[in-house]
């Protein structure tokens, strides 16, 4: 919670933690990396994960702080100093108190990145967008499968059909915890 991400306490992870949450106890910390929030702001973030003594991820700890107005006075003494540099492209992160908001915003994200609605996905294609669904986290979070089935226009039994299937054809290197 706070006012960088506008988050409430009891507000939703964002795509970052799920992220995490997919990994389980192979996560580790990701620190001092740069994201921007849905109003543009420049967020410099780190995700610690938290472990209980046997060593199994319980949760983790994420502290963002707001440099957009260090970015931009570092821009205008750069530009000042003919120093201008062109800054890499930043992801934006969904911060929410809605974790079904946070789920459809990544759900998007794989539906422009395929140019495709569902029918028009063949099989294998249909597998990999479950595949990167499930490794970016999605299907850790309760309801996950319902609300991606009823986004998608399929049936649950199908979406559950198509996870499985996922899992079963992923490469074993790239579940790192996923059950």
């Amino acid at each position: 919670a706070g006012s960088v991400t506008g988050r409430a306490v009891g507000g939703a992870m964002s795509e970052i933690g799920m992220r995490v949450l997919a990994r389980g106890d192979e996560a580790a910390d990701e620190l001092n990396y740069l994201t921007r929030t849905r109003s543009g702001d420049l967020v410099k973030s780190s995700t610690m994960v938290l472990r209980d003594s046997t060593g199994a991820v319980f949760g983790a700890l994420c502290v963002n702080l707001d440099v957009t107005a260090v970015h931009r006075t570092h821009a205008l003494l750069g530009g000042l100093a003919g120093l201008g540099t062109v800054p890499a492209h930043t992801p934006v992160t969904t911060f929410g108190n809605d974790i079904d908001s946070v789920v459809d915003v990544i759900l998007d994200t794989h539906r422009l990145l395929q140019h495709h609605n569902w029918a028009g996905l063949d099989r294998e294609r249909r597998l990999e967008l479950f595949r990167s669904l499930d490794e970016h986290g999605v299907f850790a979070v309760r309801r996950a499968v319902e609300q991606v089935a009823a986004r998608l226009g399929i049936s649950r039994a199908s979406a559950y059909s198509y996870l499985s299937q996922a899992r079963a054809t992923a490469d074993p290197t790239s579940q790192g915890g996923h059950p």
